[in-house]
């Protein structure tokens, strides 16, 4: 008994045991599961809690940026409260991050952090620092330790085919996505790459908006120069998905795992991710954008996630580079956008090369070779002399640790590129920071761009090749902020930078430099300098033939950060990657093709009709309305792909016509056998037949003070609307050019909109409207091209875009566009201003004495601005404000038109004449036969061969038209 009593005892302790064994374990995993449950919701509040400072954050910017605007309002000049010029602090400009559509950043906005940097001037060459760039002393230390054990290869990345299923780029599982739940979908550290400075911060992605979020605790932050950070963007930076334009992959210090998204405001934010995963997965929480539109690629994320190899394989640009459909500084952005190019991270600055060698001539002549680089050979190797001293120090290179290498510079850094742009802020406040807060000694700063050649072709130190802005920023060479950048030894002081003597202006020396890259001497050459920089000279056996060689760590591939454990070496390797520069991606590995001729693809163009009598005349026909009132707004959407081309005329009385366009029978691309000789314009029918013309009347009434004029009306891109303004009401309205129905009542205006203007259209008919009016203000529209109205969809209540202020009386006059964001306009009294669009005046157009009163204003994306002023006084500014010309002619001219590259300005008027002009000296070139009437207004054909002019006999008159006859090598065809 006793036996079963201790059996059962110690069962019953084991079952016990066991029991609290269980509970033990239960116990432990529930603490376990509540621990992890609160770490996850501290997780989730730490992340609601970043978004909600983030969010606050950026409130308090963005009332701060609307307070400051307002007074601006107030407080400019033009303002209700502004003071005479004489009594005003000096203003400051800077370059804005607003980028055109060929990546050219030409703007120039107010700096509140501006300043003339009195205490950045050296005074002694004790206080020097040095100069933080790779020197040949430090190359050819070798730094054996690093090459040992960072080597590794980068270039492991599938060069898969891009024509397989949209998402098979990414091994990505799209399971791993389908996991993440809350409001935010993703989120990761990452490190803001920005041009002065590197911020760790954390990204946030939601359904659809992207957050960034900069790590203010981080000692790399607290250590970053308060003024760096006033020129940076995004620190909180929030974008929502239907802002977003493009996704490039990108590299950072050679390794891929850096993203570049272009946004709709035309800036650009790079982030850089732990690794490659990382950026797959990002890639695919964004929206399929790809990489823009312009390149002929499909938006979609295998392109965005796709090598630059690839895109340029998969692209059409270099087809249409050689076939002239594109300009050579096209296509240059074009490959320096591909292959990882970026104004975002100065060491990977856009590279161009230099094309000119003649700096010393008082006259450049651009049909001489000699006046013309070499391109196939690289800038080390132009002079036999210091080429020969490369090339001697390749084959004598003995250390085993360091592949041998001819140049120890390299051709684009950092350094370098804050030196080509130091006159212009942000660059000047990069570059101080960058050197101590001192500018550089005056012998070393960048003067004079005859010595920078020079020194490129003799100091082994040199091998520079140049940035685009030498292409189209005149404002780089001007010391515009008055810094005290020092006395050369020869006693010169150094201020603007001294300009060839063929250069009277930084505007002349631009636009001659970008005759030269246009010109066919490059043409012929630049694949050549292509294959050096981008292509098959550039690394390998090819690169060590055409003495092509830099030093190892400036080649993606040459080392793997992610393998050096060590944090004091990797941040050597990161310093020298910096120091030393890095070669843009390879994009190619075989001879990058040669481009067409000029003279070839422009005889190719041509058929034996062109050559016939009927097109050799100057006025190919004319064409009488019945109404017999003055033509005074005509509009001809010619472009291919329309549905319905055509001329688009609107008299005095408001009858209009949609005359129908067939093109200049020459340029059809039927054979001649087959076609009979057309006339350009069809008049519309129901104007000709006298049928149904009711329906081609605007019968509103107009306040009677207004005077028709051809600034009253806008045509829609697609022939399908007219805008007219001038009502009684104070709005201005939409007619269907089918029906002539009224379709729209647009309010916004105190008083009577005076004018109307819009901007060139994007992709779907969406363009901006601007209205100006007698109360002295202008309104930004958007005409929605999906649903044709303006505002996002019809029915509902329409807000302006911005509201632009200044004038003090009518305004008359204006333009806008688009792609550079600004907005010209001119009131009755004068005078013109310039505003971005989103309604900040940004400069005063003040011409001679006698340009008081502005009547026309034209604009052009080429940032060109030309503005005629009652009693024959004309104006030409540049897109900053600068006065470039001014002429005086005696017709009073009543219309005018610039051409798309800006160059040539057509003029008419009372006498009846047409007047060609080249705009850069104003020089008239040519003058058409004259009408038996006056001109009331004017504009071109799509393919620019086609002038069409509004008569006031009721007629337009068509014009054969080929700028081609002034250039001696048909440059306007590229």
């Amino acid at each position: 008994m006793k036996d079963h009593l201790v059996r059962v005892a110690n069962e019953a302790e084991f079952i016990l045991s066991r029991q609290r064994a269980e509970d033990i374990h239960k116990h432990a995993e529930f603490e376990s599961n509540c621990a992890q449950y609160a770490a996850e919701k501290r997780d989730e509040e730490k992340m609601c809690d970043h978004l909600i400072r983030a969010a606050k954050y950026r409130d308090h910017m963005t009332a701060t940026q609307l307070i400051q605007k307002i007074v601006n309002i107030l407080t400019d000049k033009h303002g209700a409260w502004g003071s005479s010029s004489k009594s005003r602090p000096r203003e400051f400009w800077r370059l804005d991050y607003w980028e055109d559509d060929l990546r050219r950043r030409r703007r120039f906005i107010r700096n509140p952090s501006g300043s003339t940097h009195s205490g950045a001037t050296l005074k002694a060459a004790a206080e020097h620092v040095a100069y933080i760039s790779a020197s040949e002393e430090d190359v050819l230390k070798g730094k054996q330790s690093i090459r040992n054990q960072a080597l590794g290869n980068q270039n492991s990345e599938s060069e898969t085919l891009l024509d397989g299923d949209d998402d098979t780029l990414s091994s990505l599982e799209e399971k791993d996505l389908d996991n993440l739940t809350g409001p935010v979908n993703l989120s990761t550290s990452v490190q803001l790459v920005a041009p002065a400075v590197v911020m760790k911060g954390t990204l946030s992605i939601t359904a659809s908006e992207l957050y960034f979020e900069v790590d203010e605790d981080d000692p790399g932050f607290r250590a970053i120069d308060p003024k760096i950070l006033a020129y940076t963007e995004g620190l909180h930076g929030k974008w929502l998905f239907t802002e977003i334009r493009a996704v490039f992959s990108r590299r950072y210090l050679l390794q891929n795992t850096a993203l570049e998204i272009f946004m709709a405001n035309r800036t650009a934010v790079i982030f850089n991710f732990p690794d490659a995963a990382t950026v797959k997965k990002v890639v695919h929480s964004l929206p399929r954008v790809g990489v823009g539109t312009n390149f002929g690629l499909p938006q979609t994320r295998r392109i965005s996630l796709a090598t630059p190899k690839q895109l340029f394989k998969a692209s059409n640009m270099t087809q249409r580079w050689q076939r002239r459909e594109i300009s050579n500084f096209d296509y240059l952005i074009f490959l320096n956008t591909i292959s990882g190019r970026t104004y975002n991270d100065l060491n990977q600055y856009p590279v161009f090369p230099w094309v000119i060698t003649n700096y010393d001539s008082e006259e450049l002549d651009l049909t001489l070779p000699s006046n013309f680089r070499d391109l196939s050979k690289p800038i080390g190797a132009l002079n036999p002399k210091r080429a020969a001293f490369f090339s001697d120090r390749y084959e004598s290179w003995e250390d085993d640790q360091v592949p041998k290498f001819h140049y120890g510079t390299h051709y684009s850094t950092s350094s370098f590129t804050m030196m080509w742009l130091l006159r212009i802020e942000p660059f000047t406040t990069f570059f101080l920071n960058f050197q101590g807060g001192k500018f550089d000694h005056a012998d070393r700063t960048f003067s004079s761009v005859s010595r920078a050649w020079r020194n490129c072709q003799r100091d082994t130190s040199d091998v520079k090749e140049l940035i685009p802005e030498f292409y189209y920023l005149p404002e780089m060479f001007v010391n515009a902020n008055s810094y005290n950048l020092g006395v050369m030894e020869d006693s010169t002081a150094v201020s603007n930078v001294e300009l060839p003597p063929w250069a009277k202006s930084p505007e002349e020396f631009v636009r001659i430099n970008r005759l030269a890259l246009e010109s066919e001497f490059v043409s012929c050459q630049l694949h050549q300098w292509i294959d050096l920089i981008f292509g098959y000279k550039q690394q390998g056996p090819e690169a060590t033939r055409a003495l092509n060689v830099f030093y190892y760590l400036t080649y993606e591939g040459a080392v793997n950060l992610s393998s050096i454990s060590d944090p004091m070496l990797r941040e050597a390797v990161e310093s020298q990657i910096r120091s030393f520069g890095q070669t843009p991606c390879q994009l190619l590995i075989e001879p990058h093709p040669p481009r067409s001729s000029a003279m070839q693809v422009y005889l190719l163009l041509q058929t034996p009709l062109m050559f016939t009598e009927q097109m050799q005349q100057d006025v190919i026909m004319v064409l009488k309305f019945p109404s017999n009132s003055p033509v005074t707004h005509v509009a001809a959407n010619t472009q291919p792909g329309l549905t319905s081309p055509a001329i688009i005329t609107v008299t005095a009385n408001r009858i209009f016509a949609v005359n129908k366009w067939h093109g200049l029978t020459g340029h059809q691309s039927s054979t001649v056998q087959d076609q009979q000789y057309q006339l350009p314009v069809e008049i519309d029918p129901l104007i000709a037949n006298n049928v149904g013309s009711h329906r081609r009347q605007i019968s509103d009434l107009l306040d009677q003070s207004i005077q028709i004029s051809s600034q009253c009306f806008v045509i829609t891109a697609d022939n399908r609307f007219i805008l007219l303004c001038g009502f009684w009401d104070k709005s201005f309205r939409v007619y269907s050019t089918d029906s002539g129905k009224l379709t729209q009542i647009v309010f916004g205006h105190r008083d009577v909109v005076t004018c109307l203007a819009r901007s060139e259209s994007y992709i779907g008919g969406d363009c901006y409207v601007l209205s100006g009016s007698r109360d002295a203000t202008l309104l930004l529209w958007y005409w929605n091209g999906k649903h044709n109205s303006i505002g996002e969809s019809p029915g509902k209540f329409t807000t302006p875009r911005a509201i632009l202020t200044g004038h003090d009386c009518e305004v008359t006059s204006a333009s806008v566009c688009a792609e550079l964001g600004l907005v010209i306009s001119g009131c009755k009294e004068g005078p013109c201003l310039i505003h971005s669009m989103n309604g900040d005046l940004l400069r005063t157009l003040e011409g001679p004495e006698r340009c008081l009163r502005p009547r026309l204003i034209q604009s052009s994306t080429e940032g060109h601005c030309v503005i005629y002023y009652d009693k024959g006084q004309f104006c030409h500014f540049s897109v900053n404000g600068k006065l470039l010309g001014h002429m005086e002619v005696e017709d009073s001219i009543k219309a005018m038109y610039l051409s798309r590259d800006g160059q040539y300005l057509l003029t008419g008027g009372d006498g009846g004449v047409v007047s060609v002009w080249q705009l850069h000296d104003l020089k008239q070139l040519f003058t058409y036969p004259g009408c038996d009437a006056g001109i009331r207004s004017m504009t071109m054909s799509h393919d620019q061969r086609c002038i069409i002019t509004g008569m006031a006999s009721g007629s337009i008159v068509l014009f054969y038209n080929d700028f081609n006859r002034w250039h001696h090598e048909y440059q306007t065809r590229y």
